[in-house]
């Protein structure tokens, strides 16, 4: 890969970052399902895994109705590596987040290590493929 191609690759992949931790910090379900490739899978929902642009759409847009209060009161990823070989990406990161289920619970913190493959697109952007626990 060259320097020119891989600076790209990079700048790509930190504005998903970025957008990533904008949709998480507001939870709105479209922003949320645009970080996905349309064969995109999620497997950090509970149950059986998530599947395709739509059923993740779907996912969020059904959490927020049942959980209307939910808020994320922050959000700071902590990348710790990544791989970058011809149109795909890993990376491993520490999700460090801080939520409340609804105005009256206390804040809960996390710390979940995710493994996220990521995808160049058509367009040269990037997409997560796939996101699991580590």
């Amino acid at each position: 890969m060259n320097s020119d191609t891989y600076a790209a690759d990079q700048a790509g992949i930190e504005k998903l970052r970025k957008a990533d931790i904008e949709a998480t910090l507001t939870q709105d379900p479209g922003a949320l399902s645009t970080l996905w490739a349309d064969d995109g899978i999620n497997l950090q929902t509970p149950g059986a895994p998530t599947v395709g642009v739509s059923a993740l759409k779907g996912f969020y847009e059904k959490f927020r109705s049942e959980h209307p209060e939910f808020r994320v009161l922050e959000y700071s990823p902590e990348f710790k590596d990544l791989q970058i070989v011809e149109g795909w990406a890993i990376e491993v990161i520490d999700a460090n987040a801080t939520f409340k289920m609804s105005a009256k619970d206390d804040p809960v913190t996390v710390q979940q290590k995710l493994v996220r493959v990521l995808k160049r697109q058509g367009d040269g952007s990037w997409k997560f493929a796939l996101v699991t626990p580590k």
